[in-house]
Formats: structure tokens, sequence, C-alpha cells
């Protein structure tokens, strides 16, 4: 029976790494007869996984999809990925999916091994959600439509150097790498880690840079090649009493081309929730108004983000915008007749 039972999960994970097989090739695979691997299917489909067969000599297996979802075989990486993705959803980043989002991954946690709840544990522990004043997780440094980053080179970022980052924050031990800044400038960094933070849209490594003697923020797709350890070290105070607050501070401050500052006409609470921490910083003016200051790589981003914000504005600075603003104001009041 335990034979049996190890085939079987054996046969469940060739189909769920590729949907179709001859019988010929499932039996060769599992060193099986093929009345043996019939059975086989018959037990898999008694278990509610939905494989459909065909016959003749082209004939063979393709697992479907079925009316319930039957149990998952996930490799290392997958299960890690997947309680990841879990615990940034729990945080509140996709909302109406938290509580079920919860159920998920307690039963995910139950079943890792330990090998991997190690892991795991890391991620949660020394991960940090970068949440906008109205206590959401949100997207934070994705609001310039003019950046074409935004919407056509989303970074994307290894779990498994994520998974070592956190390692090297929870043990607290030093890491040398390769890094490029923004303007594609390489340099050989070494720094004691403390948090990741996630924005929704990029992570940020917030660590101690041991040759600059200050803190920084460290964009993880742009670590490249492999991560070396160093030697232990004690952990410091977050820089600005708090780990997300200072990576949305960094953020706000980033040299943008375009610089503006702009009079909304609203109390700071009217807009406070359509403005997160890394789009800008809002000053109260009064009780009918607030200062904005933001920044954009285009006219075009400033434009859109201001008109988005729903309320009416007045610009003060760069006179570029307000030139490019009354040229899109006469076209638009030229197609409206």
């Amino acid at each position: 029976m335990l034979q049996t039972s190890a085939r079987l999960l054996r046969l469940l994970s060739l189909f769920q790494a590729q949907r179709y097989w001859s019988g010929a090739a499932l039996a060769d695979r599992l060193d099986v007869t093929a009345r043996t691997l019939r059975r086989d299917v018959d037990r898999l489909r008694s278990l509610g996984y939905p494989v459909h067969s065909t016959s003749g000599i082209a004939g063979g297996y393709q697992l479907g999809a079925g009316a319930t979802l039957p149990p998952l075989l996930l490799d290392d990486e997958e299960a890690v990925a997947v309680a990841l993705g879990l615990r940034t959803a729990v945080s509140g980043s996709v909302t109406g999916i938290e509580e079920a989002s919860v159920r998920a991954l307690l039963k995910l946690e139950q079943v890792l091994p330990s090998r991997l709840s190690h892991r795991v544990a890391a991620l949660h522990t020394f991960i940090v959600p970068l949440v906008s004043r109205d206590s959401g997780t949100r997207d934070l440094d994705n609001r310039d439509s003019g950046h074409p980053d935004s919407n056509y080179r989303r970074p994307t970022v290894d779990a498994e150097r994520l998974s070592a980052i956190a390692g090297a924050c929870r043990d607290r031990q030093g890491i040398r790498f390769s890094y490029h800044n923004r303007t594609g400038a390489p340099s050989a960094r070494a720094v004691e880690p403390h948090r990741l933070v996630h924005t929704g849209y990029r992570w940020y490594l917030v660590a101690w840079d041991v040759g600059r003697q200050d803190w920084r923020t460290f964009r993880v797709d742009r670590i490249e090649g492999k991560l070396k350890t160093s030697t232990h070290f004690k952990p410091r105070k977050p820089p600005e009493g708090d780990f997300a607050a200072y990576v949305s501070k960094s953020l706000s401050q980033v040299p943008y081309p375009y610089r503006a500052r702009v009079t909304l006409q609203a109390p700071v609470e009217a807009v406070v929730k359509r403005v997160p921490p890394s789009a800008g910083t809002l000053e109260a003016i009064d009780d009918h108004s607030c200062m904005l200051r933001t920044g954009s790589h285009s006219l075009e981003g400033l434009t859109i983000h201001l008109s988005l914000l729903g309320v009416d504005f007045q610009v003060h600075e760069p006179p570029e915008l307000l030139d490019y603003i009354r040229r899109l104001a006469d076209r638009l009041g030229k197609a409206a007749g």
C-alpha cells in the first residue's frame, strides 16, 4: 500500500508538471504495466482528480479542471512562493480575500516541513508592507504613469534571493553584493540587512551601509550576482523610527526631473487617502486647502496624477507643467467642440 501511495504521488506530480501524457510514456516513467497505470488513474479519479483518457495508438491521459479543487503537490520553491503570496494578501494588498488567505495560509503552514517553515518564518518576520495613510497596502511606487517602467517593465525578484536576504536579516549576518543604481552605475556594497519592505510593486532592502556608514535602501531587483555573507552584527534602531517610514520618505525624495508644488483646493483629510506617502508630501494651508509637493519623470505623469485626485488645484511650479496643462486644456477644449 505504501508503494502504491508513493506511486500515486509520483503520477500526480507528473500530471501537474505536464497535463498530457501518452499511456506508454507514463508507464515507462513509473516503471509499471499499462494495467497498473489504469488502476492508478482510477484511484486518482476516486480522489477527485479529473483525469481524461483517450484510446487508440495515440491515446493517453490528461489532467483536466474539475468541479472541486483536489489536493495540490508543490515543490519547495512553489510552497515558499505560495506562502509569501498568501502573507501579502493577508496584509491587505488585495481587498476582500484577507480571511480566505488566512485560512489557506494556516493550512499550508501546518504541513510545511521544518526546512521550509524556517524560510517562510524568516520571510514573514522580516518583510514589512509599505502602508499608505489609509492603512491599506497600495502600489505606492507605481504611480508615475509617464515612467516607461510603470506599465512595461515590471521588475521581478527571485524568491530564493528574497529568502536568502530575509534569512540574513533573521541571523543578523552581514552580506556583500553587486548593485547598480537608477542610472545603471555599478558598485560593490557591504551591508547589515535589517528589513525587506514591499510596496506592492517593488521590493526594497533597508540596510546599514558599512562603507558609507549610513542607512540605505536598495531595490532588490537591482542586486546582482551571488550574495556573499560576512560577519554578524548587532541590530540597530530603525531609521526614522520605522523601516517602512524610511522607505516611504526615500521614495518621496527621489530626484525626479520634474518637481511640482501645487495647492489643492481641499482639506488634507479629504485627499490624504489619494496621495500615498511615496507619491508626495501634503501640508495643510488652512481648513479648506493644502500644499502638495510631488515629482515625476514626465509632465504627462504629473498631469494625470493631479487630474485623478478629483479636486481643484493650482500649479505653482514648475513652469513647464503650467505650459503643458495650458496646451492640453486647449486641445481638450477643441475636442469638446
